[in-house]
């Protein structure tokens, strides 16, 4: 074998790469149990709050030493892998930025009604077109507004300089496109600042490019409206005057003498029984700065002061023996302190008889980011003394700004330009002539993004902020100025809250279904393929270690879709290896030796693999582009999956066959049990008379189904119709008929459906009621009207906290809000992502085949199967078994595609190879000789796929049961597809040729 010691060379490097990773989420989950059982009373009751504490604590402590370098447990959960919120329990929420806002606040509030009737005409067009609003909007304006130029509009002292009334639409156009997505921007930069503040671990935010939306998820969330509030609050942009230390430094040093003085009458309380002190416990236990004073502070003042103070009091200070309020640095307008101590300070200032110390008008305020000292190790925040007006109100704010862009200074460095409106630039002129010398703190959500030194007075409102800025911080700032400018709003569109016990749950039914599938898979290849399946097994132990490796080396979450791309990997991945064997057992059967044999094997089974993997990759690859949420998490792990696979099946495995064949046919290695060996042997059954038969069959299959789902339609959930679903625990089994009709009143009489949810005492309950109404009021409205329609129908009492349930009440252990426009966006999504893969797989059968026919019989194959799936949801809905149609279930069509073009490849490769070796077959006999050579594989890869999947079935929980029993009907009916309708249409569209035209 060609290569060997470079695949070799690979794997060991692929292997230790995914050992160095992994490693990070075994120290992790060790942590996490640790913290969990400081957290566990006596009783077994787990305090989250305590538990948080404890990770808090050692979240910038060294936890991990591997070969000398020392990891902390932030650096140690950065590369970890993560798991989706559905394992682990949290909250999900997209949030859309509204470009109506965004338009009105350009045009000054314009109250113009053609104007005004554009806004909404566009809002409506919204709901079922997927132009950008912009787009629509000035379409409208165009339908009411014929012979108005849209500058009479947008035409006002906000927009000088960029805006007149004799500028064209085009260019209007142009800069409200630019605001749009400059609002955009600011949205992300402000919700990712106070993310990052909110003191969850590992938070995902991201920009959905072309939606103007914006998506979060925030593991281990259990105040979703504390949330709420966080995302949907205004940002307050405020300008502050920094306050010299020197002015502060009588409460400064009071303050640290009231510290002192507790802290020795703490130390004096606590002499042990041998008359030793245990202060130093006392001080290790509370994270008191004390024991970091002296040389520790001058060394770090040497690399991060900002200037020296001259002020004696300060300097009396630093020779205390504990000074845990203003220790480690100083700079002339702040105090500097380790990242890790912060927590400290803040309850030190906190305190009600510290803060009385401070002047009134004043407030303490971090900055926005740590600063490094110039080793690049250790991080420092400032905390900033600010002026305030009365009231607590700050000189000035955000709604002054006119414009905000990064520029350059006169020496080339980034800096940023800033403008403000005529009345913000006379105070601005004003605030700016009396702090000359001093700095101005621009303040954001109470956080410190700069404070520049005030040079000189600023008459027009115009500023140049200069300093030490990279581009791309400069940029930052400059969205961060222009957040109090325009009024840009963001609502929730989408929600799914998920309760630590629903996580745990789902953690194990996936664990359950890999493990349950993996064993069956060995067991049978095994079975089957004596030693060579025992070879397979190998290569798919390596394959499930690749994909875990990789996913936690592109920070990539595993959410519980997922682990069911795991589990399809498994059955699907074993079909390389079948593919080979079964042509090295054909081999054999001609009486070729066992190394030729072995490498025939390899080289004719090469090209019907590539083919198969790449269609299946293609589908992938869509399924990511176009889908959403959970979804892109299933697509992710089938396209790493499908990687995997095929360096494992067809490399590691072709490296150990060839070291166990090495000693020729005195070899011990075999392909075949004694119950295998002459199984689907010698087969020669004419399919290709039955294909009218199975034609016939079909078509009644699927006009059955379309009539079902005319008359009663499918069990659409909340993802493309929108709407509010919830998952609520009882502690007690309770009958969902009980509920239906108290819950239909409590609602108003609007769509509800309430149905059991994987246990007789959990119900999952969805409803339309309030749907257009995306409101934090409209959900609050419908909890309540879910509650208390509960309460009347079962007189259980309602617990907010999952853990304190008893006798008699419930809880809502999960939720979901899908808005109605981003559930139509999801509807559409997912349509065109299954035209997309049909259009991508005819495409490339098209090239790979060099005849049409082949791509046409491909894809109407796959439109049958995708009918035939859906028919099947419509006649279990009318036996009473309603699974539910939503983002998944897409996932499991696409999948369904994929599988079956892929078995659809493998016969067509076939016809192509046997058409190239015979030349006295009719077609007919041609493409059953193709068919009968391939009918092992097909079956014993059906076989494993489906037994890994019925696995998923039984054992994936009520999340993954739809999609699971679409998987079930697919697998079945792609194998049937693939011998009955792709390979039939192709024998009936080059009726007349002896035999089709087809290039290798």
């Amino acid at each position: 074998m060609k290569n060997k010691g470079f695949i070799v060379f690979m794997t060991v490097i692929v292997t230790l790469l995914c050992v160095y990773y992994l490693s990070f989420t075994f120290v992790s989950n060790g942590i996490k149990e640790d913290a969990t059982e400081y957290a566990t009373d006596a009783n077994g009751n787990v305090n989250y709050s305590e538990r948080q504490q404890y990770l808090d604590s050692v979240y910038n402590e060294p936890v991990y030493n591997l070969l000398g370098a020392e990891f902390t447990y932030k650096e140690v959960q950065d590369l970890e892998l993560n798991l989706g919120l559905d394992l682990q329990g949290g909250m999900h929420v997209t949030l859309e930025v509204s470009p109506v806002d965004i338009i009105k606040g350009l045009s000054g509030n314009n109250e113009d009604a053609g104007f005004q009737e554009a806004l909404k005409v566009a809002q409506e067009r919204q709901k079922t077109s997927q132009k950008p609003y912009v787009e629509l909007f000035y379409e409208a304006f165009q339908e009411i507004n014929p012979d108005t130029k849209l500058s009479s509009v947008f035409a006002n002292s906000a927009n000088r300089g960029k805006i007149s009334f004799q500028t064209d639409d085009t260019e209007v156009l142009r800069v409200i496109r630019s605001e749009v997505d400059d609002a955009m921007d600011r949205s992300f930069q402000i919700l990712r600042t106070r993310i990052d503040r909110f003191g969850t671990s590992q938070p995902n935010i991201q920009r959905l490019e072309n939606t103007g939306r914006i998506q979060i998820e925030l593991p281990g969330v259990d105040n979703p409206e504390r949330v709420r509030k966080l995302l949907q609050g205004v940002a307050k942009l405020e300008f502050m005057q920094v306050m010299p230390i020197n002015e502060v430094s009588g409460a400064l040093s009071q303050a640290n003498d009231i510290l002192v003085e507790e802290q020795k009458e703490a130390a004096a309380n606590e002499v042990d029984a041998e008359g030793t002190s245990a202060s130093e416990n006392t001080q290790e236990e509370s994270g008191n700065l004390a024991d970091l004073l002296g040389d520790d502070s001058a060394e770090a003042d040497s690399t991060l002061n900002e200037g020296d103070s001259t002020d004696s009091n300060l300097d009396s200070l630093a020779n205390n023996e504990v000074s845990p309020l203003f220790s480690l640095l100083r700079s002339q307008y702040g105090l500097v302190y380790e990242l890790e101590d912060t927590a400290t300070i803040n309850k030190i200032i906190k305190r009600e008889d510290i803060r009385a110390l401070f002047p009134r008008n004043t407030r303490l305020v971090w900055d926005v980011k740590p600063q490094q000292d110039e080793e690049g190790g250790q991080e420092f925040l400032e905390l900033y003394v600010v002026k305030t007006q009365r009231g607590d109100k700050a000189m000035l704010t955000g709604e002054v700004i006119n414009d905000a862009r990064q520029t350059y200074d006169d020496v080339g460095q980034p800096a940023v330009d800033m403008s403000m409106d005529p009345n913000g630039a006379r105070k601005w002129a004003k605030i700016t002539r009396e702090n000359i010398g001093n700095r101005i703190a621009i303040v954001l959500d109470n956080y410190v993004y700069s404070a520049p030194v005030v040079n000189s007075e600023i008459p027009n409102g115009k500023s140049i902020i200069q300093g030490n800025f990279t581009i791309e911080e400069a940029k930052d700032l400059a969205n961060i100025l222009k957040a109090g400018s325009l009024p840009a709003p963001t609502r929730i569109v989408e929600e799914a809250i998920i309760g630590p016990t629903l996580g745990k749950e789902a953690q194990a039914q996936g664990i359950i279904s890999i493990v349950a599938g993996l064993a069956i898979v060995l067991i049978f290849m095994v079975a089957y393929y004596a030693k060579g399946g025992l070879v397979a097994n190998i290569a798919l132990v390596f394959n499930i270690f690749f994909i875990l490796g990789i996913l936690a080396q592109l920070n990539a979450a595993l959410t519980l879709p997922g682990i069911a791309g795991i589990v399809l990997t498994i059955g699907m991945s074993i079909d390389a290896n079948v593919l080979i064997f079964e042509r090295i057992r054909e081999e054999m059967r001609g009486g070729v030796p066992l190394l030729r044999a072995i490498s025939a094997g390899y080289e004719k089974a090469y090209s019907s693999i590539v083919d198969a993997n790449i269609t299946t990759f293609l589908t992938g690859a869509i399924l990511y582009w176009l889908g959403q949420g959970p979804v892109k998490g299933f697509a992710i792990t089938l396209m790493i999956g499908i990687a995997c696979s095929f360096f494992s099946a067809v490399f590691i495995t072709r490296v150990i066959v060839s070291w166990m064949s090495k000693k020729g046919e005195d070899s011990k290695i075999s392909f075949a049990t004694p119950f295998s060996r002459n199984l689907l042997n010698n087969i020669s059954a004419n399919f290709m008379t039955k294909r009218k038969m199975a034609y016939i069959g079909s078509g009644i299959i699927i006009v059955i189904g379309v009539v079902l789902m005319t008359m009663n339609g499918l069990n659409m959930g909340v993802d493309f119709t929108g709407g509010r679903s919830y998952v609520v625990r009882f502690d007690q089994p309770v009958t969902p008929s009980k509920l239906d009709v108290a819950l239909g009143d409590s609602f108003e009489g609007k769509g509800v459906e309430v149905k059991t949810y994987g246990a007789d005492n959990i119900l999952k309950i969805t409803t339309s009621y309030l749907v257009e109404d995306e409101s934090a009021e409209a959900d609050t409205k419908v909890q309540e009207s879910l509650i208390s329609g509960i309460n009347g129908a079962t007189g259980m009492s309602f617990v907010q906290d999952e853990s304190r349930m008893g006798e008699n009440s419930f809880t809502i252990s999960g939720s979901s809000k899908v808005g109605a426009t981003i559930a139509d966006d999801i509807k559409n999504s997912s349509q065109e992502s299954v035209i997309f893969s049909l259009i991508a797989i005819f495409i490339y059968i098209l090239i790979r085949f060099r005849r049409w026919q082949f791509g046409l019989g491909a894809v109407v194959a796959l439109f049958h199967d995708t009918l035939i799936v859906l028919s099947a949801f419509a006649i279990a809905k009318a036996f009473g078994i309603a699974f539910e149609i939503d983002q998944v279930f897409i996932a499991a069509i696409l999948t369904v595609i994929g599988y079956s073009i892929n078995d659809t490849v493998v016969v067509f490769d076939r016809v192509r190879e046997t058409l190239g070796i015979s030349s006295k077959e009719t077609n007919e006999q041609t493409f059953n000789t193709a068919i009968n050579n391939t009918i092992s594989r097909t079956l014993m890869t059906s076989l494993t796929t489906l037994l890994v999947i019925l696995v998923l079935f039984i054992f994936g929980g009520e999340v993954l049961r739809g999609f699971s029993f679409a998987l079930l009907v697919g697998i079945v009916v792609g194998t049937y597809s693939s011998i009955f309708i792709a390979t039939p249409i192709v024998l009936d569209l080059a009726k007349g040729k002896k035999k089709p035209a087809v290039e290798a």
